[in-house]
């Protein structure tokens, strides 16, 4: 039988953390999406393996926006739930 430290545990907690997709939490990136307010462009990394960069629309009461690229003429609409990582 083998005892565990809380420190082994969370060290260990850390290091599967790690390993995921590095995902934000959703309260993140609605935070981040209201900070973006006065950004002229923003990278926008989806969970589907997208990565768009424009500029952005947020409606934050319905957490749901566009970002909307000019120069390659593409429009897209999210959900916050649908993003996984957002850089401005």
């Amino acid at each position: 039988m083998t005892l565990v430290t809380k420190r082994e545990t969370a060290q260990s907690k850390m290091s599967t953390a790690s390993k995921k997709n590095r995902e934000m939490v959703p309260e993140r990136i609605y935070d981040m999406l209201l900070g973006t307010r006065t950004a002229d462009k923003v990278t926008v990394h989806f969970k589907d393996g997208r990565v768009v960069q424009g500029a952005l629309i947020f409606n934050p009461f319905k957490g749901t926006g566009r970002l909307i690229n000019i120069d390659q003429e593409v429009s897209v609409d999210f959900a916050v739930d649908d993003i996984r990582d957002l850089k401005f």
